[in-house]
């Protein structure tokens, strides 16, 4: 009697799952996400110090949000410090920003061929790395403006 209960408890997660409408499946996803998306209304765009207003914030996201992941980069304890403060990195581009109730605090290290991400929120560090055009060539010029 008991496994036929478990049986029959066990399909109906199983129907129930797999029939998830699109918008709660898509929660679920966004919930494991590294590169998420960011919404401008929340955030803050800072660099050296300076914050970017207007036009140039809303730029700035669209190409954070536009551009692609490539790979997670993989920290081992004691190893933050290399991405918080690599070598010839320059000035990090800074977003701060929420993940629900989480403060979420992004460095953008803008480099030739690859845009280097370093995601910190509740006391984890995580790097990853994106591919945007935009960034690495169209906001250069921007960012050297504001120097």
């Amino acid at each position: 009697m008991p496994v036929l209960i478990l049986t029959i408890i066990l399909s109906l997660l199983k129907i129930l799952v797999s029939c998830l409408p699109t918008d709660a499946v898509n929660w679920i996803i966004s919930k494991f996400k590294i590169h998420s998306e960011i919404i401008d209304g929340n955030a803050i765009v800072t660099f050296d110090g300076k914050h970017l207003e207007g036009e140039e914030k809303i730029q700035v996201i669209n190409y954070f949000n536009n551009a692609r992941f490539l790979k997670k980069n993989h920290i081992f304890p004691g190893n933050e410090q290399l991405f918080l403060h690599p070598e010839n990195s320059g000035t990090p581009l800074v977003i701060d920003t929420k993940r629900g109730k989480k403060d979420v605090r992004l460095l953008i290290f803008i480099y030739n061929d690859r845009v280097d991400v370093v995601k910190l929120y509740k006391k984890k560090v995580i790097s990853y790395s994106l591919f945007s055009d935009s960034l690495q060539e169209r906001s250069m010029p921007l960012i050297r403006n504001l120097v």
